[in-house]
């Protein structure tokens, strides 16, 4: 269940996303190295052999693989991502919806594939009304306080 937001409230600034963000960042950091490592480290322990290199393949792809698939699913079924809970923000369609799988995924895939700019683009949350970075205005979405679902 999504969390509901505020009707009244304001946009999330600067400091809630960037918080909101570097929760998440340890959060993936952590899983990707358990992805990562623990298949390996399960394999040598039971079989006391070296993992095979598909099993290391597969193990790596999936690591890279798990940032994309958390913002997208966190965006699509909640709105927000585990760090977003955490600080009460949420992100909408300009017109108050949450967002679809495929423009959950975009703006996942876009904001990996160009993260520099996605983080320079933050800066205009600090001039605009809305307070909207430019992936914002680009994928037409928000970013809102919000509270517990009731």
């Amino acid at each position: 269940m999504s969390a509901q937001v505020l009707p009244h409230r304001q946009y999330a600034g600067i400091v809630s996303r960037v918080s909101g963000l570097c929760l998440d960042f340890l959060l993936l950091t952590l899983a990707g190295a358990v992805v990562r490592l623990l298949p390996e480290l399960a394999w040598e322990q039971l079989t006391h052999t070296s993992a095979p290199e598909w099993l290391r393949t597969g193990a790596t792809i999936a690591s890279i693989a798990l940032p994309w698939v958390y913002f997208t699913i966190s965006w699509w079924l909640a709105g927000q991502t585990l760090g977003g809970m955490l600080l009460g923000v949420a992100v909408l369609n300009n017109n108050g919806e949450e967002l679809g799988f495929l423009h959950a995924a975009v703006r996942a895939a876009i904001g990996l594939l160009l993260a520099p700019l996605w983080l320079v683009g933050l800066l205009a949350i600090l001039w605009d009304d809305e307070r909207r970075a430019w992936h914002d205005k680009v994928f037409r979405t928000v970013v809102r306080f919000t509270h517990p679902a009731s």
